[in-house]
C-alpha cells in the first residue's frame, strides 16, 4: 500500500461538539471527508468499515492500494492500528477540456 498523507482533527473541531461529552470520538463522515481529501478524485466509497474510535489530537495516516479491483482500497491508522478500512472509486474523467 502507498501512503497518501496524513491528517489529526483538533478537540476544537466543530463536528465533535456534542458528539459524546467528556470522551469525544471524531464522526466517520469528517473521517471520510478526509480520507477523500487526501486521495483527489474520489466519486465516493463502496463498503466501508470502522473498528476503532478515533479521538481528537490522533494522528491518522491513510494508504490506499492503487491495484484493487472494482475501486482502490484504503485503510486508515492510528498509531499502526487500523481504524478503518474499505474502497474508493475514482470520479470519472471527461476527455472534455475546459
Amino acid at each position: 500500500m502507498r501512503e497518501l498523507g496524513t491528517f489529526t482533527i483538533e478537540a476544537s473541531h466543530p463536528a465533535l461538539e456534542g458528539h459524546f461529552p467528556g470522551r469525544p470520538i471524531v464522526p466517520g463522515v469528517v473521517l471520510l471527508d478526509h480520507v477523500m481529501a487526501l486521495a483527489g478524485g474520489v466519486a465516493g466509497f463502496g463498503a466501508v468499515k470502522f473498528t476503532r474510535p478515533v479521538r481528537p489530537g490522533d494522528t491518522v495516516v491513510v494508504r490506499v492500494d492503487d491495484e484493487t479491483v472494482g475501486g482502490e482500497r484504503f485503510e486508515a491508522a492510528v498509531g499502526g492500528q487500523t481504524v478503518l478500512s474499505g474502497t474508493l472509486r475514482r470520479a470519472a474523467t471527461s476527455s472534455l477540456g475546459g
